[in-house]
């Protein structure tokens, strides 16, 4: 074992491999004693064939902000992140009651709006959010469901405490990649994987569609679904076309579809086809010329019109994106508690609020400690990090926070835990989050594990793919399977040692 992780640093933060004693953890004992069998070489030459799996596949995404249709492979380490069972199972009740209270949220805020006259939230905090849509006003999506998709970001601290860092619930992206990581993983370590027997995640395309079909319009008994994208120079394309693929539906631009007495259509090499269902990769403000965006070519004119009538269900619902607000992610303890009347499973990170005079005070003071993030940027941008910031960078961010202070919040810096990863031949601890993928149709169902992205970079917090970071599979694994396969290896190792004597 000291070979394996020879010149590792340790007690940098919580390690999800070794703990403060500097011994492997026990979820993950089994799986070192068999890498360590293998030795560094034959594990290097498996992250070459991982690499080149990955190329073959096509698991790539666009740059942010490049040239159009420049694409990158999504890095994948092939040292999985392992969790036990009863560590994810308190992980999923607490996804659920989130889910459940922010669904409850979106749909008082477009309706009666009692979170409001009971002052939780503040009205202008929700009515000056660019997530907050005026056209959604009264209406309510079919079977009550505004959140189908969501994807949230969690981080664990020093303590091996999980905290909930922000809700994606617009279109929440990357869970392609959980799905391709899983199929490579089971190429590179198919003794390991069938022993250790992580709970499986191959069903998601199937629970997906069930659950798209199950929050159709009443009058649909045979409901057709498609996947809207902006289109090939999209950051996400390869998700839209491999959900789309593995659900055995059509992917669908704009231009393919029209509306025709408030009903949905797409165009087909069979003539037109009624579309029930419109799971939308798009943001509010370009679905609908007609209602948001005048100038938008990547919707439908008139798609709002097929939506208010209950001749169609769009997931996400128009509207969620006031939860995306990471202003509103601040008061989510108090909508738990207002909604559901409980205590919140999972704690938020330790928020300020600038447009509170004394959060603002606080923050402008202490720059330098804190993490301050733009409300309503994403993808790792908009995010300054205090205490590797340059003081030209917190000056301007300064003037930045007092010219708009609604449009930022701090964070006091999580020290996130970190994995091993494969950096440069050799085995180096970096920064990781977990992003779980939930479905919201007849119940919430979440996503064994999810996706693990890793901050590259060394010393770096940032894990965006955008920003160059990358991914490992995430095993969500029963006690009695890594005991039995840490006792397996134990025996083979001393028999081992016992035959070479």
């Amino acid at each position: 074992m000291k070979d394996f992780f020879t010149g590792y640093p340790t007690h940098i933060s919580y390690d999800e491999y070794i703990d403060s004693q500097s011994n492997v953890r026990a979820q993950v004992k089994g799986l070192v004693d068999r890498i360590h069998q293998l030795g560094l070489d034959e594990l290097l030459r498996r992250q070459a064939a991982a690499e080149s799996l990955l190329l073959t596949l096509g698991v790539t995404f666009n740059v942010h902000g490049g040239e159009k249709g420049k694409e990158r492979i999504f890095p994948m380490d092939i040292l999985p992140r392992v969790l036990p069972f009863k560590e994810w199972e308190h992980i999923e009740r607490g996804l659920k009651q989130r889910t459940f209270a922010l669904n409850a949220f979106i749909q008082d805020i477009y309706n009666r709006q009692l979170i409001l006259k009971n002052r939780v939230i503040p009205q202008d905090v929700v009515f000056t959010s660019p997530g907050y849509k005026n056209q959604c006003r009264g209406m309510t999506p079919p079977k009550g469901v505004w959140i189908h998709i969501g994807g949230m970001d969690m981080v664990r601290d020093h303590t091996g405490t999980f905290y909930v860092l922000e809700d994606n619930l617009r279109c929440p992206s990357g869970v392609s990649y959980v799905l391709e990581n899983r199929q490579v993983m089971k190429r590179t370590f198919p003794q390991v994987f069938e022993s250790l027997k992580p709970v499986q995640v191959e069903d998601y395309p199937l629970r997906l569609k069930q659950m798209l079909q199950a929050t159709a319009p009443e009058a649909a008994r045979e409901p057709v679904i498609a996947v809207l994208t902006p289109g090939i120079f999209n950051s996400a394309y390869f998700e839209h076309s491999f959900l789309a693929q593995q659900m055995g539906v059509e992917l669908v631009t704009g231009s393919d579809l029209y509306v025709e007495k408030k009903c949905l259509y797409m165009r087909t090499t069979r003539g037109k086809s009624r579309v029930d269902v419109l799971y939308r990769r798009i943001d509010d403000d370009f679905i609908d010329p007609r209602v948001f965006r005048p100038d938008s070519l990547l919707g439908v004119s008139g798609l709002m019109d097929c939506y208010r009538e209950g001749n169609l269900t769009l997931a996400n619902a128009p509207g969620t994106g006031i939860a995306d607000d990471k202003v509103i992610y601040a008061y989510v303890p108090e909508i738990i508690k207002f909604y559901l009347g409980e205590e919140p499973i999972l704690p938020n990170v330790p928020t300020y609020l600038c447009h509170k005079e004394k959060d603002l005070s606080y923050v402008l003071d202490n720059m330098e400690k804190l993490v301050i993030k733009s409300a309503h940027e994403s993808g790792g941008y908009g995010v300054l990090i205090g205490p590797h910031a340059s003081q030209e960078e917190l000056s301007n961010w300064r003037k930045r926070i007092h010219a708009d202070p609604r449009n930022y919040l701090a964070q006091l810096k999580v020290d996130l835990s970190v994995a091993p990863v494969i950096i440069n031949g050799k085995l180096e601890p970096r920064h990781i989050d977990l992003r779980p993928f939930i479905l919201y149709g007849r119940d919430v169902h979440i996503l064994p594990g999810g996706l693990s992205r890793v901050a590259l970079k060394k010393g770096s917090l940032v894990v965006n793919s955008s920003q160059g970071g990358g991914s490992k599979d995430t095993w969500v694994v029963h006690e009695k399977e890594y005991r039995e396969l840490a006792n397996q290896t134990e025996t083979e190792n001393g028999e081992n040692r016992g035959n070479h004597a």
